[in-house]
């Protein structure tokens, strides 16, 4: 490492140091941070700017909890409020709890490590640059916003030992919104169609009228919302579609135009909006979503818990390797707030029955 990169990022890890208001026990090693609780200020704004570097995490719950585990906490209002009571006849009014949750599962926030390390020779290319914190601060939390998108939609276990080699999608991390589907509302999944039990087939492809399970897109997710959506919720205003891939062509969907010029807002711009409809609900495009699958319920009705106070950190030079290792970990969860308010589609092939 360069004199003047050292400089710059001893200067980086006294800034961190600062905000944390740690003492010089935790930095004897000029650049380097023993392990550490990250201060709450630290850890709201860390949260906050997570969902300034994604839209798609910006769109949905990120919940911080107390507890590591218990009742989910992100629920809205699920019945009337409106009612009379007769008085006259000694009735009392008694009010009682309208939330919508269902009580399926509790949340549980496990241990989840984000470390990484910076080379040497990055640092080196970065410290000339006066806006060297940011980069180095940055680049980092917009990959930590990916991961944290792609487990919920790909993650089916968490296991005590990860493998990102043989679960690249990082399947085995922690217990994502889809997994959460299919394990506490198998109901509200069609994972196979009538004509065969391994597809939902679709005769988008000009196939004849007969040979698939629905005539088109529409037609299927205007099924599964009338069939697998909770009757309250059916006519929610804030529905979405979120479809793989692999099912819409290109020509129906357009970058949404909401995301401004800079660098990072163009990383946040990670959200494709359809321009047409299907089922009558808004349709969008998210990363690391199936690409043969179909999601239908409210943004909001999704969550990313994480536990306050849960976060730590350690900072180390690492000479032998040149690079500086960062060790980084917080206790999270993927929650779907309300089941009766989604549906999942799942395996589905366009065109005739094979």
């Amino acid at each position: 490492m360069q004199t003047t990169t050292r400089l710059a990022f001893n200067a980086y890890v006294s800034q961190i140091a600062k905000l944390n208001s740690l003492d010089v026990s935790f930095s004897a090693v000029p650049g380097e941070l023993k392990s550490f609780n990250v201060s709450p200020v630290i850890e709201q704004r860390l949260q906050a700017k997570l969902q300034t570097t994604s839209d798609f995490l910006g769109r949905v719950n990120v919940v911080p909890v107390v507890a590591q585990q218990g009742a989910r906490v992100g629920v809205g209002v699920g019945r009337s409020l409106a009612s009379r009571t007769d008085r006259t006849s000694g009735n009392r009014r008694t009010p009682t709890d309208p939330s919508a949750s269902d009580g399926i599962d509790q949340y549980f926030c496990k241990k989840t490590d984000y470390d990484y390390a910076w080379s040497y020779a990055m640092l080196d290319a970065w410290a000339h640059r006066p806006e060297f914190q940011q980069l180095v601060r940055d680049a980092v939390i917009v990959q930590k916003a990916s991961d944290i998108i792609t487990i919920g939609f790909n993650g089916v276990d968490a296991a005590v030992q990860t493998d990102r080699t043989a679960f690249p999608l990082l399947q085995d991390v922690n217990w994502g919104w889809l997994y959460k589907m299919r394990t506490y509302a198998p109901a509200r999944v069609m994972e196979h169609g009538s004509l065969d039990t391994a597809h939902v087939y679709v005769d988008d492809a000009g196939y004849a009228a007969g040979k698939a399970d629905y005539a088109n897109l529409d037609a299927l997710v205007f099924d599964a919302i009338h069939n697998l959506i909770h009757e309250r919720f059916r006519t929610s205003t804030d529905l979405v579609v979120i479809v793989g891939m692999d099912l819409v062509h290109d020509k129906y969907f357009k970058i949404i135009s909401e995301a401004g010029d800079n660098a990072m807002q163009q990383v946040a711009r990670d959200v494709i909006l359809s321009s047409r409809q299907l089922g009558g609900k808004p349709t969008m495009q998210v990363p690391f979503f199936p690409s043969n699958a179909i999601m239908i319920t409210s943004l909001s009705n999704l969550s990313y818990y994480w536990q306050m106070a849960s976060a730590r950190r350690l900072i180390r030079d690492e000479p032998s390797l040149d690079q500086i290792d960062n060790f980084e970990s917080i206790n999270d969860a993927f929650m779907v707030e309300e089941y009766g308010k989604a549906c999942l589609i799942e395996n589905i092939q366009l065109g005739a029955k094979a």
